[in-house]
């Protein structure tokens, strides 16, 4: 069943259709109540991390001020896109106005790039912890840590403000029709119906500066922490450094796994299904896990979590 949606505005679609997972009328009621579940998840797990980071002094630490900064834009990163995605699930005209697909890409699009940096700089952070110890708070200081947060955040209004303005002067010449459940600038430009070598190729440069550069850095950094661990002459002293990294490493190996998968190839190179499932990983799966490996690998989290938990319930027996 082809759905059809008509209004243009100035040789633009007023809206779009996101076809999503139409081809699967069964499995999108199934995938409602998953994502549902999921996005919940994500909600209560990563407002618990930026709670439990901010009301624990012994988490006063550069690590959990930037897991909080992490948390927090997997929150905003998922409220960007699940809600839309849960109501076209749910009803049949799977619409997005125009303005509404534009928000979603430079919103969506802002964090995503921001995630990429911040990981980097949560790897370098990782580095000074096990590499020069005795230095760590003269090293990462606040001044340095709010700047270094400051850098993700700016970089990643820039690259959107650049790459989803250019992917939205594209003509669609009546184009409507979406086959994804997100507007993201790969799909977007496989809309268009003009020469699109430019944008791709400034969509490949931004991955490489976004997504190579970043886990280039990543890999140098924890080279350095595995030469330092591997000098660590006590057993214990090289399970607690490995556990200060294994959390973020995770992380970092399934976030960018999935990302570079779906950027970095030519835009019209990757199958319909495969493109959407693996985005929907990203957008839906990773954001729920960040906070479950960062609480079931990290002790101090567990520990930290217990006592906040232990306080509230003693202030309402008390009540």
């Amino acid at each position: 069943k082809h759905l059809t949606y008509n209004t243009f505005l100035g040789g633009q679609p007023s809206g779009f259709i996101l076809l999503g997972f139409s081809d699967y009328p069964q499995l999108q009621k199934v995938l409602f109540v998953l994502i549902s579940i999921l996005y919940l998840l994500t909600i209560l797990g990563n407002t618990t991390i930026i709670l439990v980071s901010r009301l624990e002094p012994k988490l006063h630490m550069p690590m959990y001020f930037f897991l909080s900064h992490l948390s927090f834009l997997d929150l905003c990163f998922t409220s960007s896109v699940i809600p839309q995605l849960l109501v076209n699930l749910w009803e049949p005209m799977k619409t997005i106005t125009y303005g509404g697909c534009a928000v979603q890409l430079y919103v969506s699009h802002a964090l995503g790039s921001t995630e990429c940096v911040l990981l980097a700089v949560m790897s370098y952070d990782r580095y000074v912890a096990v590499c020069h110890p005795l230095r760590y708070t003269v090293l990462m200081h606040p001044c340095l840590c709010m700047a270094l947060a400051s850098v993700a955040w700016l970089s990643g209004i820039a690259t959107t403000l650049v790459q989803s303005t250019l992917t939205l002067q594209l003509p669609f010449c009546g184009h409507h029709q979406v086959d994804h459940f997100i507007c993201e600038v790969p799909v977007l430009i496989k809309l268009a119906c003009v020469d699109t070598t430019f944008n791709e190729a400034e969509l490949f440069v931004a991955s490489i500066l976004f997504l190579i550069v970043p886990v280039s850095f990543i890999l140098v950094s924890y080279g350095f922490i595995a030469h330092a661990v591997l000098r660590i002459k006590s057993a214990t002293g090289r399970q607690k450094a490995f556990g200060t990294c294994s959390s973020h490493l995770t992380v970092v190996v399934i976030f960018y796994g999935t990302i570079i998968f779906m950027y970095l190839q030519p835009a019209k190179s990757t199958s319909r299904d495969q493109g959407k499932f693996v985005s929907l990983f990203y957008t839906v799966v990773t954001p729920m896990l960040n906070p479950i490996i960062y609480t079931l690998r990290n002790k101090e989290v567990k520990g930290a979590l217990k006592k906040v938990l232990a306080k509230a319930l003693g202030k309402c027996l008390c009540q």
